[in-house]
């Protein structure tokens, strides 16, 4: 990747994640990944996924736990 590129192709983003295309997708779909559309191009900020990973969420489940 482009040091100086400032957004990410989905691919690309999805690799420098560590998951799938699909799952990329789908996260960009919950709004677990922020973009920018540019027509039918999804973009996803460089700044703003390297400011998600140094900002984890807490995520709870849902379901209760299994004892």
């Amino acid at each position: 990747m482009d040091a100086k590129k400032q957004t990410l192709t989905v691919d690309e983003a999805a690799r420098y994640l560590g998951i799938g295309r699909n799952s990329a997708y789908a996260a960009i779909a919950r709004d677990e990944i922020p973009v920018i559309r540019i027509g039918k191009r999804l973009l996803v900020p460089k700044a703003a996924l390297e400011k998600m990973l140094r900002e984890p969420k807490i995520v709870s489940s849902d379901r209760p736990s299994a004892r």
